[in-house]
This record gives structure tokens, sequence and C-alpha cells, in this order.
């Protein structure tokens, strides 16, 4: 199981923390036939499968080089807008994905701000029904994040957009860089939250340029400053790794193991649990004590 630090358990409970849901989490998801939410290399696989035989081609070395958002600039412009649409559609939001456990572990922490780079509604669907529509769902492109966050309703911030716009999605290499122009309000924002929150990567991985360059200029401007969080399969990060990436983004990396079966993070998923158990009873002991 995850050890979670006492000071990081603290920090739910005061609701002084942001808790971010990769996809890792929504890959737990499950629809009515079975299917689960594709990873992103699934997903550009599946569309190289519909574009000519040489972008094909492409599209297959670049994922073998891990260069996703290349990858999707080329399926995004084969395929055409319409089609583009269509296939995003098809796959994050037709198959009416049912939450998992994991989805209602991390709503029982009750953090106020859930942000998330995942363009599926499955989370932000779940905890609305959940919490009797109740909860706000901002995008990066709405004009007015920065009154929300100011206000104390829970919310959930898409920081890539979502499928009911797919034309306002972050995808795709030049979606990053137009948006990193045209919307540095919010970026500003966001690094606002960062200085000033304790963030939690929960099934994220560190290569979205976004996370990335976020905790890169955190760890640069503020090294000094205490750590964020971020979960990381055993077996994905190497220790040489681990000291590098937290050194350069002052970020604590907390490991779990994976096993060989089909719930390969199992492991992740209990110590989620566990962390909503322990923060249920420190919420109880500051409710005793009065020490908000």
């Amino acid at each position: 199981m995850i050890p979670w630090p006492a000071d990081l358990v603290t920090d739910i409970a005061r609701r002084k923390v942001v808790i971010v849901l990769g996809a890792g989490i929504s890959r737990n998801a499950k629809a009515r036939d079975g299917a689960r939410p594709k990873s992103w290399l699934q997903l550009l696989e599946e569309g190289a499968k519909q574009i000519g035989v040489k972008p094909r081609r492409i599209v297959r070395r670049l994922l073998k080089e891990r260069d996703f958002l290349t990858a999707c600039e080329i399926v995004k412009a084969e395929l055409g807008k319409d089609s583009y649409e269509t296939f995003l559609t098809k796959e994050f939001l037709e198959p009416e994905f049912e939450p998992a456990p994991v989805h209602s572990s991390i709503f029982k922490l009750d953090s106020r701000i859930v942000a998330t780079p995942n363009i599926d509604k499955i989370y932000e669907t779940f905890a609305n029904h959940k919490a009797k529509g109740t909860i706000k769902t901002k995008h990066f492109y709405d004009d007015d994040v920065a009154n929300a966050i100011r206000r104390s309703n829970r919310m959930v911030l898409k920081i890539h957009g979502t499928i009911d716009s797919p034309g306002k999605m972050i995808f795709t290499r030049g979606e990053y860089a137009a948006a990193r122009v045209k919307h540095a309000e919010f970026y500003s924002l966001l690094d606002a939250l960062l200085a000033t929150n304790t963030f939690v990567f929960l099934g994220c991985g560190l290569s979205d340029p976004d996370i990335r360059l976020m905790l890169e200029n955190y760890g640069f401007r503020f090294p000094n400053a205490r750590r964020h969080f971020i979960t990381i399969a055993m077996d994905a990060v190497s220790q040489e790794e681990i000291r590098a990436i937290e050194d350069s983004m002052n970020l604590k990396i907390l490991t779990y193991r994976t096993n060989n079966s089909k719930n390969r993070h199992k492991e992740l998923l209990d110590s989620i649990a566990e962390l909503q158990q322990k923060v249920d009873d420190e919420r109880q002991e500051l409710a005793s004590s009065l020490d908000w």
C-alpha cells in the first residue's frame, strides 16, 4: 500500500488540495460491453487504422517514439474535422462508461477542486449525480474560471476541455501551443493554485506537456517550497529517474506495486480507498478540536 504522508492527509482534510485525475483513473470505468476507455496510445493506434497507408506508417513510427502529440496532429489532419470529431465522440461519449469504485473513493475525499486533463465526462457526471448537481464544471476557455475558484463551491476543472466541445479540446501539438497563448490567464490561475495548494496527481503520467511545464516552473521558482505528490507504478520508473524528477519538479513520487492480473493497478485503487478513510478520521479529529 502507498504510505500516504501525514501532512498530505491533513491538507486533504482541510481542503487545501487540488486532486488531478489522469487517464489511469478513467481506465477503471467500463462500458456495457465491458470495454474500458482507451489510453492515449490505444486511441491513436485506432485512429491510425482509419487513415491512409503512408500517414499510418508515420503515425505508428511516432507512437513507437512516444511522440503522441505529433501523431495526434497527423491523425486529426488526415481524418478531417468532421470525421475526427465523430471518431472522438464514438470513443469517449457513445460507450456510456459506468464509474468504478475508485471514482467513489475520490469523490469522498471531498476536495473542493478536482482538476483533470481527461476529455471524458466520467468523473464529473458521477460526482454531480452524487452531489445532486451542486458541483460546477469549468473549462480552460471559460471566462469566469477565476470567479469560480474564488467561491466556495466544489468544482471540476477541465484543463484540456471536454468531449462535449471537440473543437475546443487540447489534444494535438498545435492545440497545446495555441492554448498557452490564447488562454494565458488560465495557466496563470493554475500556477497560482500550484503555489497555494498541494496538488495530488492520481493516474497521471509526466508526459503531459501542461503538467510537466507547470511542475518544472514550480520547481524552479519555488525550490524550497513544500512538494506536490504524484502516484506512479513502481515498475514504470527507476530510482535514478525518481531522484531526477523529484529534484527538478519539487515533487514527491509515491510508488505502488503492480501485478500481472487484469486489475494491474489494484494496489493504487486500494491505497486511494485507504486514503479516504484516513482523511475521514482526520476530519473527525479536526471537528472535535475545532482547529480549523
